[in-house]
């Protein structure tokens, strides 16, 4: 990752390598009650400074970037692509957002919520969500 966000500047990569020890440091000295607000707070973080890097690149940068995070992050993937087939839940705090891609119908408490999304096979006129 360090490479990756330096490309190719060794003084930072040094400081990116830095601050990845500081964060594994965080993450591995937080009391158990505090694990996931450190988690959280460094996703946030890692995640601004993969858009600041991307967003200083030119066009033909920018492809080689994405394809060079793809395949740096492919081993990490799990084989579905992280599908669920069970309960995920997802939240967003502090005035974020938080979103997630959904294939068939999601339950929202006592309601199920129908949902096609607008492609080739489907009416992207359809009435979703339909509430049951």
């Amino acid at each position: 990752m360090a490479r990756w966000i330096g490309r190719g500047n060794e003084q930072h990569e040094q400081a990116v390598l830095k601050r990845l020890d500081r964060t594994a440091s965080d993450l591995e000295t937080a009391e158990a009650t505090e694990v996931e607000q450190v988690r959280t707070r460094q996703q946030a973080m890692w995640q601004a400074r993969i858009e600041l890097a991307l967003e200083i690149l030119s066009d033909t940068e920018l492809e080689q970037a994405v394809e060079d995070l793809r395949e740096l992050l492919a081993p990490h993937v799990p084989p579905d692509g992280g599908a669920v087939g069970g309960d995920k839940r997802i939240s967003a705090e502090q005035g974020s957002i938080s979103v997630n891609v959904v294939h068939g119908d999601m339950s929202l408490g006592r309601h199920t919520v129908g949902h096609t999304s607008p492609g080739p096979e489907n009416d992207p006129d359809d009435d979703w969500p339909r509430e049951s």
